[in-house]
């Protein structure tokens, strides 16, 4: 337990780079049927923690954020392809890919 490191939310080296879900971590494939298990958020909330519902009210305001900033990014991607996809604007992107761009 010395070594266990308990953020609550993301710290700053971690904020900024991608999640993934890690399909060999999921606790479905992980853990066998009959054993029993508890979170950590239970755990404090035994030994005191408050927070709980503040934490799981912000953590709905982020997926909010989240959905909207993929349809956002999946907007960007389509119009990009749709754009890249236009035969008025090839010589343009001929030029361009001379340039590295």
């Amino acid at each position: 337990m010395g070594r266990l490191k308990v953020f609550e939310g993301i710290p700053f080296p971690y904020d900024q780079k991608k999640r993934m879900v890690i399909p060999q971590a999921l606790k479905v494939l992980r853990m066998q049927a009959r054993r029993r298990f508890c979170s950590v958020g239970d755990l404090a909330e035994i030994t005191g923690w408050t927070k709980k519902e503040t934490v799981s009210k912000l953590e709905e305001k982020r997926k909010i954020k989240s959905a909207k900033f993929h349809e956002m990014k999946k907007k960007k991607v389509e119009a990009r392809i749709a754009s890249l996809e236009d035969k008025s604007v090839t010589k343009w992107n001929d030029e361009l890919k001379k340039y590295g761009f």
